[in-house]
């Protein structure tokens, strides 16, 4: 049995010689009002092996027959399996420099989590913990692409609060003695991604520092609290794609001896570890944009369900096709301004329909926020420093809090694992 929380997993590459900037896709979340962006994908890739033939863009989710797109889904893994895409798998952690569109380089370190420390319950004390409210009646539709799915490819992130930086960072001085994994471009101008796999040695390093990280005494002393339980592992991206993996192994762990229990692989989830210190790793706030609403009374309903002033605790912006507002909440009703707009929101599509998407990037929110019928709102984004002690002392922050980078930096599609 694994009795690490965080331990290499047998992670699937591709074969040699496969396209890899083909393979490689960015995560499902994304560009998820941009139907352009998925069409040139789809006409990039063509036939070629791909991540994207074996993933579910959100774009799709209210298609057409997506049990059939599942369907499709699972028989393309198996075909994968069976035809020879994958190389052997390799039970090693891989140490991953991304190269970011803007020339920064994010450094990570892939490796599984096992699912049994990780809550993302309101109040949970888990180890491994959201960072963002979940969205219950999000896992039901992932539950249906996962649970019969032979792999797992993820896009989930998690974080680790280390300054002095212990755990990732000193392979930054190794990597030249270290096997390459995979070294290639991404699509669609998304900067490259080089991963190496790391040593024995190295990997006996990681634990003992990761161990440091988890130490009950060092982690009361270090954030000035008491009684909670240590936060060990944050999650930065992909908290719902980390939940469907832990609602799938609910379900099944319900159905093992407890010699299969110990070691099964759907217990673990793969995913990638950041420092939140990494240069590279900047928080972005996550904007809104509400579509079909009738703009002037949702103007005129937000100034009853808030104080609006110049002089006031909280600012966004409001765009419309009459422009920009600046818009003040003298009584907020959360402690951070996209709780209080979420709030606002979630009770007005309540009572009067429309619809509301989350974007990243000011300049989609402006476009989309100016077309009739339409409000786009850009909100503040919160610092790093903040990040740990907030989540520790108050809990998960409201939904679509933040996001880690523009959406062309976010994680690709990459790595795989069996979990059948």
């Amino acid at each position: 049995m694994n009795n690490r929380i965080f331990s290499p997993g047998k992670v699937l590459l591709p074969k040699p010689g496969t396209d890899m900037t083909k393979w490689s896709v960015v995560a499902c979340d994304q560009f998820t009002s941009e139907p352009e962006y998925w069409d040139a994908v789809s006409e990039f890739v063509k036939d070629c092996p791909s991540t994207l033939s074996i993933t579910f863009p959100e774009i799709y989710l209210e298609a057409a027959d997506p049990d059939g797109r599942i369907e499709s889904i699972n028989e393309t893994m198996n075909s994968y399996i069976a035809s020879g895409v994958f190389a052997p798998d390799c039970e090693k952690y891989i140490y991953v420099e991304r190269t970011q569109r803007d020339g920064k380089v994010r450094h990570g370190l892939m490796g599984i989590v096992d699912l049994e420390e990780y809550d993302y319950s309101v109040g949970s004390q888990s180890k491994i913990r959201a960072t963002e409210g979940t969205v219950l009646e999000r896992i039901p539709p992932r539950v249906k692409i996962r649970e019969n799915a032979p792999l797992e490819i993820p896009h989930i992130m998690l974080l680790i609060d280390d300054p002095d930086g212990t755990v990732i960072e000193p392979l930054r001085e190794k990597k030249c003695s270290l096997d390459v994994a995979y070294d290639f471009s991404l699509m669609q101008n998304s900067g490259s991604i080089k991963g190496y796999f790391v040593s024995e040695d190295e990997e006996s390093r990681i634990d003992a520092a990761l161990d440091a990280l988890g130490n009950s005494a060092a982690f009361d002393k270090k954030y000035s609290v008491s009684g909670k339980g240590v936060l060990q592992f944050a999650v930065g991206d992909g908290n719902h794609s980390l939940a469907t993996a832990k609602e799938c192994w609910r379900r099944t762990k319900e159905t093992l001896s407890p010699e299969e229990y110990a070691s099964h692989p759907a217990r673990y989830a793969l995913c990638e570890l950041v420092n939140l210190h990494d240069e590279a790793l900047e928080f972005e706030p996550i904007h809104r944009v509400v579509f079909d609403i009738d703009v002037a009374h949702m103007y005129d309903a937000l100034s009853k369900y808030y104080e609006l002033s110049d002089d006031a605790e909280q600012f966004f912006d409001m765009i419309t096709e009459s422009g920009v507002r600046r818009i003040g909440i003298k009584n907020p009703k959360s402690n951070l301004t996209v709780g209080s707009l979420q709030k606002f929101i979630d009770d007005y599509l309540k009572e009067n329909g429309g619809r509301v998407d989350y974007i990243h990037g000011d300049d989609v929110v402006s476009r989309l926020g100016k077309e009739s019928r339409n409000a786009g709102f850009i909100l503040p984004t919160i610092e790093k420093s903040d990040f740990f002690p907030t989540v520790i002392r108050d809990g998960a922050l409201p939904r679509k809090t933040f996001s880690m980078g523009h959406a062309w930096d976010k994680r690709f599609y990459l790595e795989s694992r069996k979990i059948k």
